[in-house]
């Protein structure tokens, strides 16, 4: 296990895995729980579960946590409630077609984060593989029929999405700044930021009107959400970022929509076709791509 824990590319895999059962169940929700509602119960729940086991590092950290309480907030803020709120908030109004793709900009958002912030440059295989990748992405989310994708109305869902998407990617970038916290107290910490951060939309949604308390698929949506793509996903991808580096990391986001439509297959009974063993080929093949040109440029530089 431990072994497992410490290879980057299966986790992210993992992750990518969890975040494509994300949006599946994100779309199950819609009308069985309000968006707004969901994010806040998400972030209960995953407090609930997650302090009997990160307690004593917290404690045991508190002076730390105290230190940099600003950034972790922001963290909580920003890159957990406000990107799912968004998230939610946006398969209300838009397709998961559409999703998928403006959710497909995210790792261009990084690298572009990386290079302006910290002069970081991908290199060409990198800048290649992000482009199968997408390729891939794009080749699934228009069920393999790319002549479809300029038929693709943008609206207020759209918009929405679009800002989750640069919000998150900033998350990732600005990863690199996180105090050096046990894993456990760090996602315990954050959990707490965004559930009391998240609040204030579930306010503003009941004195609009727009609250809808979960019924039993609501709630099943809330508890696979706040374990699954919360606490477990979330811990697997700070140790991706912090293993091998945002840029590359976040390249894996490409494979969640991928991953989105295979699980649509087995929950939805969808057929799978062919286009989606083809994306999933360039997907992964891209990834594969980017690391070869990681690694050689890394193999250039020790030289």
């Amino acid at each position: 296990m431990k072994t497992l824990f410490r290879n980057p590319f299966i986790l992210l895999i993992v992750v990518a895995l969890l975040w494509g059962g994300n949006a599946v169940a994100g779309k199950l929700a819609v009308g069985h729980v309000s968006p707004m509602l969901l994010t806040s119960l998400r972030w209960f729940f995953a407090c609930v579960f997650i302090v009997p086991f990160a307690w004593q590092d917290a404690v045991r950290e508190w002076s730390l946590i105290r230190q940099h309480w600003l950034t972790l907030f922001l963290y909580g803020a920003l890159g957990f409630t406000t990107f799912n709120a968004l998230f939610y908030w946006a398969l209300n109004y838009t397709s998961a077609i559409n999703v998928t793709i403006e959710q497909s900009a995210m790792p261009l958002i990084v690298f572009l984060g990386n290079f302006i912030l910290f002069g970081l440059r991908p290199v060409k295989l990198q800048m290649l593989g992000f482009s199968l990748t997408l390729l891939g992405v794009l080749i699934t989310v228009a069920h393999g029929d790319l002549g479809s994708l300029l038929s693709l109305d943008l609206n207020r869902g759209d918009a929405l999405m679009l800002l989750a998407t640069l919000l998150y990617g900033g998350y990732t970038v600005a990863l690199r700044f996180r105090p050096p916290l046990h894993w456990r107290s760090m996602i315990m910490v954050l959990a707490f930021f965004a559930f009391f951060s998240s609040l204030p939309f579930s306010a503003y949604e009941y004195m609009a009107g727009y609250t809808i308390m979960p019924d039993a698929r609501g709630f099943g949506v809330v508890l696979y959400i706040a374990i699954f793509p919360s606490l477990i996903a979330q811990s697997l991808y700070m140790r991706g970022v912090d293993l091998i580096g945002g840029n590359r990391a976040n390249l894996f986001i490409n494979l969640v929509p991928v991953f989105g439509s295979v699980l649509a297959v087995v929950i939805l009974s969808e057929e799978f076709k062919t286009y989606h063993f083809l994306a999933l080929c360039l997907v992964v093949g891209g990834i594969l791509m980017a690391e070869q040109g990681v690694k050689k440029s890394l193999a250039h530089k020790s030289v």
